[in-house]
């Protein structure tokens, strides 16, 4: 291929009448024209200016036949027209046709880097690294493009452009390919390149959209550090994240930075600081912040904004100034929407100020915002917790005639209500409702079925256990525990075992208190044998033993005689120190327990070792215990030291009980009865 410097050996004549014969080159662009006069579009590409003679190399070059046209002619012709852009613009798309892309080598940089230098073709810069980013394929590398830009720059003689990079920057976060605009965000920083504000902003929304938080942070901190501290769209974008990863305190700090570099809050930005005072509940400042955007009428409180400390009011209980609130926003023409007025009526509800509630409730009936299911749901809640159940059924009714869908909470609170207001009939009249409409789920079925147990009725229960599975409502653990519970206290173990063997053929794994039923029904019919072989059942299915087994274990084992047997367990798991390992503390309960099935065999020695132990460990004896051991020193005959366990007891601020006195007074040890015991 000749160079550019055959083209110049071309007969003067020539090379003019192969201008006048050639079109427009602003034809063939895929910008608009921008000038209709030949004459004048032929003085723009070939450099007809007062400084350059129209008759050059340059119309040698648009002479030439296209094989001749290499990169290193291309560049030298734009080269020459750097302090005429849209002359470069133009010669580049005539020559792009003949030449092919240009896009893969140095010619394609070297326009950008020549139209970044004139404020009349930064678009056309920007439009072109779009095209070229969004058409790619496969997508370039963003740091492969940036080094492009440099390597460029360095060889043909260029200032590095800030623009250049940022239009670049611009054209991956348009194209939403976020991992390459963070690429571009931090190579320019690394060059000491200042980022754009705004695309640096689509950016970090863009890491936000995606969760990608601590990523956008990270990316902040940086800008923050070459000082480029960002706009009020930088401070929302990055309050917004402090808010989604429930950090308000981190919020406030945003905003707190932005106000001392002088930022001037716009409505939004005191919206999101009133939002964080409000999730760390300091009202204080979450009201002080409404009085400036109030003093500033250019910052008006926006309805979300005064909903928030409407909330965050009632939360702390206070109503005062949540009502005060409630007429503020009022009062300077924002209408109050359902979350606020269902707020202050669960404020109200809480006050038990159920007159208030309702005329709000009407209230809104009236004028609006209509009430949703939440604000039934508060009335309806608070109605049956104070029995008033004919009340709590009025606006179950209402809510349906509104064309509002009861939930299951509806039902099961008001099916609680009634059991607990001993209104049978209703409960299961409004359950078998809940139950042919399939609204009825397995919690409202458990609340039926512990009531049929605790009540005995095991038949129904266990009827009720048939009908579930067939509605597909699956029965849980819950639900065979309730029977399992009943069959126990009617003493019915093979009915309970039964029970047990079904729920673990429907798959279920027994939970801690599934053998904990067991194991006490056993103990409490005087089967130890069965109640430990239980306890290896458990262990064998690799159930970890916890605080609720272990104390049923020991008051079981109390109870049919074996205290010593409870005591050595007892000691063994604070030797073993398991008790850290099931999440249980051994307390006054448990050793009440064990002192209680002494004191009943009169083995007073014990029960003084016992309370040694208690004192050694940490557990506190409650007045039960040293009634037992008063008890026992005064049958003993101890009576300094009965009275001196009467003081202690008041010094750690432990009341005595009507058997103390007794005790002390008249010799009454009540149920315990300790005598000598043979020695430990």
């Amino acid at each position: 291929m000749k160079s550019l410097l055959g083209f110049r050996k071309i007969p003067s004549g020539l090379r003019l009448r192969c201008l006048r014969n050639n079109k427009p080159f602003c034809s063939q662009s895929r910008f608009p024209q921008e000038s209709e006069n030949p004459s004048q579009e032929q003085r723009l590409v070939c450099g007809s200016t007062s400084e350059e003679n129209p008759v050059t190399s340059k119309v040698s070059l648009l002479a030439a036949k296209p094989e001749q046209k290499d990169d290193a002619s291309v560049i030298d012709v734009l080269l020459n027209r750097r302090n005429n852009p849209e002359a470069a613009l133009r010669f580049y798309n005539w020559a792009r046709p003949w030449r092919g892309s240009f896009e893969d080598g140095d010619v394609f940089w070297v326009l950008i880097h020549i139209l970044v230098t004139s404020p009349e073709t930064y678009g056309r810069a920007s439009d072109l690294l779009i095209r070229y980013v969004s058409t790619s394929n496969p997508t370039p590398m963003a740091s492969v493009l940036v080094s492009n830009l440099v390597d460029s720059a360095k060889l043909f003689g260029f200032e590095v452009n800030s623009r250049a990079f940022n239009y670049l920057l611009n054209a991956y976060s348009k194209d939403r390919q976020t991992d390459c605009a963070v690429d571009i965000v931090n190579q320019m920083l690394e060059l000491g390149v200042i980022p754009f504000v705004p695309y640096v902003n689509r950016t970090l929304s863009a890491l936000v959209q995606r969760n990608s938080l601590t990523e956008a942070k990270e990316l902040y901190s940086r800008m923050v550090a070459i000082g480029v501290d960002g706009d009020n769209g930088t401070t929302q974008l990055l309050m917004r994240a402090s808010l989604r990863e429930e950090k308000p305190a981190e919020a406030l700090e945003v905003f707190s930075r932005a106000i001392e570099r002088g930022a001037e809050p716009d409505s939004l930005l005191y919206s999101l600081a009133v939002q964080a005072c409000c999730k760390t509940l300091n009202l204080a400042m979450a009201n002080s912040l409404l009085r400036e955007m109030k003093e500033k009428k250019l910052c008006v409180p926006s309805q979300e904004t005064y909903t928030s400390v409407i909330l965050a009011s009632v939360k702390q209980g206070n109503m005062e100034d949540a009502i005060r609130l409630k007429d503020e926003m009022v009062s300077d023409g924002i209408s109050m929407n359902v979350v606020a007025a269902t707020s202050l009526i669960t404020g109200h509800c809480k006050n038990n100020d159920l007159g208030s509630a309702l005329d709000l409730f009407y209230k809104m009936e009236k004028e609006g915002p209509s009430p949703n299911s939440v604000t039934f749901s508060v009335l309806i809640e608070r109605f049956s917790k104070n029995g008033e159940m004919e009340k709590a059924l009025e606006f179950y009714k209402k809510m349906e005639s509104l064309g509002l869908t009861p939930s299951v909470f509806h039902v099961h609170t008001i099916i609680q209500g009634w059991l607990k207001g001993q209104k049978h009939e209703e409960a299961l009249k409004l359950f078998d409702e809940s139950f042919e409409t399939g609204l009825a789920n397995v919690f409202i079925c458990n609340t039926i079925l512990s009531w049929l147990c605790k009540q005995g009725k095991i038949d129904e229960a266990t009827e009720l256990l048939g009908k579930m599975e067939s509605r597909g409502i699956g029965p849980n653990v819950v639900s065979y525990n309730n029977v399992m519970l009943a069959h126990c206290r009617k003493k019915n173990m093979d009915l309970a075992r039964t029970v047990f063997s079904n729920m673990l053929e429907k798959g279920l794994k027994p939970n801690n208190y599934t053998y904990s039923i067991l194991i006490d029904g056993c103990f409490k019919n005087h089967d130890e044998q069965n109640a430990l072989e239980v306890v290896n059942q458990m262990t064998s299915s690799n159930i970890e033993v916890n605080g609720v087994v272990y104390q049923t274990i020991i008051n079981g084992l109390c109870k049919v005689g074996q205290t010593s047997k409870a005591r050595e367990l007892l000691a063994n798991m604070i030797e073993e120190k398991r008790f850290c390992a099931v999440g249980l503390v051994p307390d006054e309960i448990m050793y009440t327990v064990i002192v209680n099935g002494l004191s009943k065999k009169g083995q007073f020695v014990k029960v003084v070792k016992m309370f040694e132990e208690m004192k050694k460990n940490n557990v506190t004896p409650n007045v039960l215990i040293y009634n037992a051991v008063i008890a026992g020193h005064y049958r003993e005959g101890n009576l300094d030291e009965a009275f001196r366990l009467h003081d202690e007891m008041l010094d750690k601020g432990i009341l005595p009980d009507g058997a103390t006195f007794d005790i002390l007074v008249s010799g009454k040890v009540g149920k315990f009865q300790p005598i000598r015991a043979a020695s430990l």
